[in-house]
């Protein structure tokens, strides 16, 4: 029997009164209800967990599933769907999900991530000349954030020079505020279509990049799937393209609305690796990434999901949990933060963070020094925010400098 204090009346996402700060529910659910039951948009009761510690909790219990073709999967569409969702390594539970991620994680070691950094500083410098060469004011979603972490995945899967431009377009229509649902449906055929063309000439003509050798992994190991295989490309894309967008983006908006932490990074770039992950921490923009199903009856913060029903771990929440983070709504970047949960934690924890901490770093410190003059173009409350397509960020950013 599930239990329920009280009537369901929070729908989830939840208004921000102001676009730096999290949900005022949040706190208030963390106080008075931190397992509690909310609405899902298609009108579902999931039960939803707002402190650190539950919300690490759950996804390190291997009682809660991350099987979305189970009924009881949180789903945040407005309707719900009428054919079985796509199953990908983030779907998956063990031992399947182990077996996925072991193939795959080689290409986020220490080493590899250190072989990577000129390629992502050739593309950041890349693009930082093509700004400095343009007219002012200057669009840094559009110009920088948007294209650096496409380029580095075209770069890491191998998409052929030539082909760079139609893939950085299709991938940022699929995740672009201003896309409707047909053109995202087009935009997510044409880079299917052309990941499965990608890795059919790759199969007789290998090169040195990650679908190469993920297929001469699995042939040696009898199970190659070209469609599997795609598929972890467009999770890879997916999941490393919008959330690393949006995080690029927040962070330079939140330099501009504290210089004096811009030019204490400007003047020392040891200080960059503490504002990556206080920026990671502050916004933490997959905030409803965190979901899971209840394999079995599980007790949590005191009350128990019964097998079956749905769990959402709030992250932002987490990482605004005064009992972990010292006064948690300051944006310090001398705080010790990288316990947060931006990239989750346990088995699922983000397989990129590796890649995604380099390419925040290096496009922080290369903005910083290239741009000494750098500032908003318009009132950073004049901004429009994107809050409701699960990752939250930044429509466009104008600049001067």
């Amino acid at each position: 029997m599930t239990e329920q204090n009280a009537p369901v009346e929070d729908r989830i996402p939840f208004p921000r009164q102001c676009p730096f700060s999290p949900p005022e529910a949040y706190d208030r659910l963390r106080r008075q209800d931190p397992v509690a039951r909310v609405r899902l948009p298609n009108n579902d009761e999931v039960w939803a967990l707002t402190r650190y510690e539950d919300v690490r909790t759950m996804l390190s219990d291997p009682r809660f599933s991350s099987d979305n073709r189970h009924p009881g999967y949180p789903l945040f569409s407005l309707e719900k769907p009428t054919e079985q969702p796509i199953q990908t390594m983030i779907n998956l539970d063990p031992p399947a999900h182990g077996e996925v991620r072991r193939k795959v994680i080689t290409e986020y070691t220490a080493k590899r991530i250190k072989e990577l950094r000129p390629t992502v500083q050739r593309i950041v410098d890349e693009r930082l000349d093509a700004i400095l060469a343009g007219p002012q004011p200057a669009d840094l979603v559009a110009e920088l954030a948007v294209q650096v972490p496409a380029l580095v995945m075209c770069e890491q899967l191998g998409v052929p020079l030539g082909d760079h431009q139609f893939f950085l377009s299709q991938s940022t229509r699929l995740v672009s505020i201003t896309t409707s649902e047909s053109e995202r449906d087009e935009a997510f055929g044409a880079l299917a279509g052309y990941l499965m063309n990608l890795i059919a000439q790759k199969e007789g003509e290998p090169g040195d990049d990650l679908l190469s050798r993920q297929i001469a992994k699995s042939r040696e190991s009898g199970d190659y799937d070209r469609m599997a295989l795609m598929g972890l490309a467009f999770l890879l894309l997916v999941a490393g393209h919008e959330t690393s967008a949006s995080t690029i983006a927040l962070g330079i908006a939140l330099l501009l609305r504290h210089p004096e932490h811009m030019d204490r990074v400007r003047s020392d770039s040891s200080l960059t690796p503490g504002l990556v992950e206080e920026v990671l921490r502050y916004f933490t923009v997959s905030e409803l990434a965190m979901v899971r199903v209840a394999a079995e009856d599980v007790e949590i913060g005191g009350k128990t999901i019964a097998a079956g029903e749905g769990v959402v771990g709030f992250g932002l929440a987490a990482n605004h949990d005064p009992s972990v983070f010292e006064d948690p709504g300051a944006f310090d970047i001398d705080r010790p933060a990288r316990n947060h949960l931006a990239f989750g934690h346990g088995p699922h924890q983000c397989l990129g963070q590796s890649l995604a901490r380099l390419e925040f770093q290096v496009v922080f410190d290369s903005l910083l020094a290239r741009m000494p003059g750098l500032k908003a173009a318009v009132p950073l409350e004049e901004l429009r925010f994107k809050g409701d397509q699960g990752v939250y960020g930044l429509s466009e950013l104008p600049v001067v400098w």
